[in-house]
């Protein structure tokens, strides 16, 4: 069967990679497993191994015949589109301890699907996914660093993010134009007791033009309260957004409102 370049599809062929992803999480009996993309059931047959459930979601109906053979008590396979699906809905039916998620992301839509993901609401313990290695890079990146934007910020609110294992485009077929990696995301236990929604719009007007100071960012706020923050920080006054972590930006939110 041919991958279909709509859909972004890269088939991973290296059987010791896909043993090490895997292995990246431990799940129990009483767990829950959601797989995004299975695919052809690469990793999928590596996860019908293990004691807990499975969901697979899989937007391409034309894998049924590689997918439909896992089906089972423990196995269940969804065709749908991960971005259309409601995940409480998809879980309504399952009684479980922790819930886990692993998948090969399309290379196009991969922050879509873990916004979609965190925005659910629902509580996944750890995610683990192969993703193209500058979208890995952009997530576990730290202040001083151009990768480091919105993106990484909201992710890593949530989530510790590790990047696990670097994945040569050789390992794929077809193969993609750019190298992979796994990462990990491991849910904090954090309650940083703000308004979720206002910060988080405070931090896109704060990387709305990235090379530009948070002053001339963060127009029509009091910049005499966000320069106090800064210069308590040892940060300059011209400080960029992407010289700011996650704790100082949370501190300037919190001054402000």
């Amino acid at each position: 069967m041919q991958a279909k370049k709509s859909l972004g599809q890269n088939f991973l062929k290296n059987d010791t990679i896909i043993q090490k992803i895997v292995s990246l999480f431990m799940p129990k009996e009483n767990d829950l497993i959601i797989e995004i993309g299975p695919g052809r059931g690469a990793l999928t047959k590596k996860l019908c191994n293990l004691p807990s459930k499975l969901i697979c979601i899989e937007i391409d109906e034309d894998m049924h015949e590689y997918l439909d053979r896992f089906e089972s008590d423990n196995c269940h396979i969804i065709y749908d589109d991960i971005l259309n699906n409601n995940l409480n809905d998809a879980l309504k039916d399952y009684s479980y301890d922790n819930l886990y998620v692993i998948g090969n992301l399309p290379y196009y839509i991969t922050s879509p699907i873990i916004t979609h993901l965190i925005n659910s609401g629902v509580n996944i313990k750890e995610m683990v996914f192969m993703v193209q290695n500058e979208v890995a890079n952009r997530f576990c990146s730290t202040p001083g660093n151009r990768e480091y934007g919105y993106v990484t910020l909201f992710i890593n609110y949530y989530y510790d993010v590790k990047k696990e294992l670097f994945v040569s485009k050789d390992n794929f077929n077809p193969v993609p134009k750019v190298d992979s990696a796994v990462i990990k995301l491991t849910k904090k236990n954090i309650n940083y007791d703000i308004d979720e929604s206002k910060y988080f719009n405070f931090l896109k007007k704060a990387f709305q033009h990235k090379r530009k100071t948070l002053k001339n960012n963060l127009t029509g706020y009091d910049f005499n309260v966000i320069k106090n923050v800064l210069l308590t920080n040892n940060l300059d006054e011209r400080a960029r957004p992407e010289d700011i972590s996650q704790e100082i930006f949370l501190e300037i939110f919190k001054s402000i409102f």
